[in-house]
Order: C-alpha cells, then sequence, then structure tokens
C-alpha cells in the first residue's frame, strides 16, 4: 500500500488592475506551484494529496483521526492564520480545534512533517507566516525568527554540502543555485547537512515519536528557478527527505 503524503498550500490568486489612460479593468488568475514535488513523490511511489491554499481552511483534518490517514505532512508556502483561523471561528466565532496543535501532537505520536520554504512558510513577508508563535514550532529542528525573514538573492546563491545525512544519498555534492530562502536559526537537536549562505536550507530531527524536515527555499518558483527545478537530483531529493521522514 503507498504511503499517503498530505501537502497544503503552493497556490495563489492574484487581482490585476490594468490602467489604460482613462480607463480601468481588472483580471484574475488562479495559480499553483506543487507540480514539481508532487510529481517527484509520486515517482517514488508515495500517493500525495495536494490541499491548495483556498481549501486548507476547511479542507485541512481538524481531529487527530482524520490527520493519521496521512503518513506524512508537508506545509509548503501556507500561513499559520490559515488553519487558525477557519470560517467557523472567523464568521461566526464558534471555537474550533487548534489545528497547529493538532499538527504537534501528530508529530509527536509518531506522524511525518516537512515544512517547505516561501512567501508565507516559517516567518515569511511581512512575518505573515507566523509560525513561530504556534505549536507548530515546538516540533521543527530550527527557530522561525519572527520577523520578516526573506533572504532574497536575485544573483542566485549555492547550497554547500555540511554534512552527511541519509537524505543526501546518490545527490551530487554541487546544487544548483536558488533564488532566496527563509532565514531560520538551526535547533540544537538538529542535523543540518545543507546550508545557504551559512543558514540551513535542509534540517532534520526527532521529536517524541515522529520525525520533522525543513528546506528553507522553495521547492517551485520563483526561488527555486528553472534550473533547481528541472535538475536530474530534483526527484530523488524530495523522495529522499520523504524517505527519511518516513524511515522507508
Amino acid at each position: 500500500m503507498k504511503q499517503k503524503i498530505l501537502l497544503a498550500g503552493e497556490s495563489w490568486t492574484s487581482y490585476t488592475t490594468h490602467v489604460k489612460g482613462f480607463d480601468a479593468f481588472y483580471t484574475s488568475t488562479f495559480e499553483t506551484g506543487e507540480k514539481w514535488i508532487k510529481a517527484a513523490l509520486e515517482k517514488g511511489g508515495y500517493e500525495v494529496t495536494f490541499l491548495p491554499n483556498h481549501q486548507a481552511d476547511t479542507g485541512f483534518p481538524f481531529t487527530m483521526e482524520e490527520l493519521k490517514q496521512y503518513d506524512a505532512v508537508i506545509l509548503s508556502d501556507i500561513g499559520a492564520n490559515t488553519l487558525l483561523l477557519p470560517p467557523q471561528t472567523f464568521n461566526s466565532s464558534i471555537p474550533m480545534p487548534n489545528r497547529c496543535n493538532l499538527i504537534r501532537d501528530y508529530v509527536l505520536d509518531g506522524g511525518a512533517l516537512l515544512m517547505v520554504g516561501g512567501y508565507l512558510t516559517f516567518s515569511g513577508v511581512d512575518a505573515k507566516g507566523k509560525w513561530h508563535d504556534t505549536a507548530v514550532q515546538e516540533v521543527l529542528p530550527v527557530e522561525v525568527l519572527t520577523r520578516d525573514d526573506r533572504m532574497e538573492h536575485c544573483e542566485g546563491v549555492t547550497p554547500k554540502i555540511a554534512g552527511s545525512h541519509p537524505a543526501l544519498t546518490g545527490l551530487p555534492a554541487e546544487w544548483p543555485h536558488v533564488l532566496g530562502y527563509n532565514k531560520t536559526i538551526a535547533l540544537p537537536v538538529a542535523q543540518v547537512p545543507v546550508t545557504v549562505e551559512g543558514d540551513p536550507l535542509m534540517a532534520f530531527a526527532s521529536f517524541g515519536k515522529g520525525r520533522s524536515a525543513v528546506f528553507t527555499s522553495d521547492c517551485a518558483p520563483h526561488w527555486a528557478p528553472p534550473e533547481f527545478c528541472e535538475w536530474k537530483y530534483y526527484d530523488l531529493l524530495w523522495q529522499n527527505i520523504l524517505g527519511w521522514l518516513l524511515e522507508r
């Protein structure tokens, strides 16, 4: 039976105003960035359920029984508020389960968690990701900053191998460049086999009965440019990370 992965986030809606002299009009687009990592994991034999941001507020599990239907959870470019403010609470003041607490308890009880970087994971743009002040911080191998943590590198920066780890099996020493990442601080319990500009790019740790990992750059553009997403080892990278998380 295939191991099941829940991938939450990686979607956005854009609303654009076009001004042409006296006149103006509007267009909107809906885009997703899950296709690269989803395809990589499916090639590795995983079953991936993609839950875009606009569905995660109601679709992300509210109970441990529901969450344990998945062997691992990936949070990628999704802010904590999406899980902390379900419509029942925000619109009608109805108490609901705290799903950040649920994720922590899920890991401690044997679940696997991967957080991937972006403008709304870790701290993110204008610190709106807000993960530091949630229970998820308790089961991450890095400390999330409480300020805007984006490290934008339009010139490109290259990841560096900093140690050994099973997740590096089969990967070369030279990696493609990335165009940015979320700055974090490695915790004493963390293994940090890959860095970028001296900060953690990949970090791993065990908590309770479970495991967690972070990849502080993106799995899709813009921080992960075509050279990274089309890298011949891209698929193996994500398969290795999940393999370690699930002791596969």
